[in-house]
């Protein structure tokens, strides 16, 4: 995933971004679109943009025992723990399938 725009919006608008990867097969393939709102309601299965580590992902959001947890749908890669969920900057509320409008889907 690459880097979200910079608007100089304050981070208040929403915006679109690729999926690069198969990460979070079978609900987001490589190539598609999602729309991204920042400041979005965040709650246990949300997916989300998070700033990790030094690089942007997408993933779920999943509640623990101990706090917030960032998974990828597909096996092979590791869970991310989050002490606080200051590293979410925005919540996936839709996505587009380039030339398929048929298959959008909304996360809200």
């Amino acid at each position: 995933m690459t880097a979200p725009p910079d608007t100089g919006c304050e981070g208040a608008e929403v915006f679109a971004l690729r999926v690069l990867g198969d990460s979070m097969a079978p609900e987001f393939l490589h190539g598609e679109i999602v729309v991204i709102e920042p400041g979005g309601a965040l709650h246990d299965g949300s997916f989300v943009l998070a700033h990790v580590d030094g690089e942007w992902t997408l993933r779920q959001l999943a509640r623990s025992a101990t706090g917030w947890t960032l998974r990828a749908l597909q096996g092979g890669h590791r869970e991310m723990a989050l002490p606080d969920l200051t590293p979410v900057h925005g919540v996936v509320i839709q996505k587009a399938v380039p030339g398929r409008r048929r298959l959008s889907k909304r996360y809200i």
